[in-house]
């Protein structure tokens, strides 16, 4: 069995215990999630089953959209609504002060990784160090912020919604705590909800309840999206049994009206997914394979 999940994760529950239920469901080991998910979080978590784990990265590496609530008035250590209150300030944001710092912090910027995160110093997680009461230099990473869109209707009641288009690695909380700093009130993250990710949306992905009734009615593989839609930006190529040999074998091969540098899925004569292929020096190269 290949392909992937949209996952709907619940509150409360780790990318890694959704990667054991889904095993659990499907019955198979060759599992694997496509970026991890804060357990506080909830939403889109795209899971890899069989040879679509391949894939894994691609998913990884694209753009994620989020909804975010951003409280203002205190910061905390973990930069979220979990954490204890390490500052406090009077809130006096006013919409137009939150849409400037919101396109303040649009664009490419730097964001220092939270303590309280898996990114590890010296072999040893953040988050272990954090909970040890110890705090280390991080060095800054670059992120990308598309866009963030503004629900300030609750601004009165000290928070705002934020829908946030950014790049892989963005700490939202991170984000949060940085607006809140610029308008001098500090801030902290509430909920977060991932909408997006990889092609997956919220709207389409399912919770564990109904995979489990799928599976209770015999009709799971309903939920498995092929492994090649996950390129869906990726144009088809059909080959000749010929070609497809070739491929196969690793040898890379010329077809009309290539584009340099693009990538392309290719398929073989009966039109099985074989793998995704990239156009260097005129011809198709293999990238990943997926054939079984």
């Amino acid at each position: 069995m290949n392909g992937v999940i949209a996952l709907n994760k619940p509150q409360g529950k780790t990318s890694h215990d959704m990667v054991y239920a889904i095993r659990r469901l499907f019955n198979i080991r060759r599992v694997g999630h496509t970026g991890t998910l804060d357990p506080n979080a909830t939403g889109v978590l795209p899971i890899c089953i069989g040879n679509a784990t391949k894939a894994a990265s691609y998913i990884t590496d694209s753009p994620k959209r989020y909804r975010a609530q951003i409280i203002f008035g205190q910061r905390t250590d973990t930069l979220d609504c979990t954490g204890s209150v390490l500052e406090s300030a009077p809130v006096n944001v006013t919409s137009e002060q939150l849409y400037r710092a919101c396109e303040h912090f649009t664009g490419d910027i730097e964001q220092i990784p939270p303590m309280y995160s898996a990114v590890k110093v010296d072999g040893k997680k953040l988050y272990e160090l954090a909970r040890e009461g110890k705090s280390v230099e991080r060095k800054s990473r670059s992120v990308t912020i598309y866009s963030i869109k503004i629900d300030d209707s609750m601004l009165k009641e000290g928070y705002a919604m934020l829908d946030i288009e950014c790049s892989k690695g963005t700490y939202i909380r991170t984000l949060c705590d940085d607006i809140g700093s610029y308008l001098g009130c500090f801030a902290h993250m509430g909920s977060l909800i991932r909408t997006y990710s990889g092609g997956f949306d919220i709207k389409n992905s399912y919770t564990i309840e109904e995979l489990e009734a799928l599976r209770d009615e015999g009709r799971l593989s309903e939920a498995l999206i092929k492994t090649d839609e996950i390129f869906f930006e990726y144009e088809k190529i059909y080959l000749d049994k010929k070609e497809s040999g070739k491929v196969k074998n690793g040898v890379p091969i010329l077809k009309e009206g290539l584009i340099p540098n693009k990538c392309y899925r290719l398929y073989d004569e009966n039109g099985s997914f074989l793998c995704v292929s990239k156009v260097i020096n005129g011809k198709l190269k293999m990238q990943t394979s997926f054939w079984v």
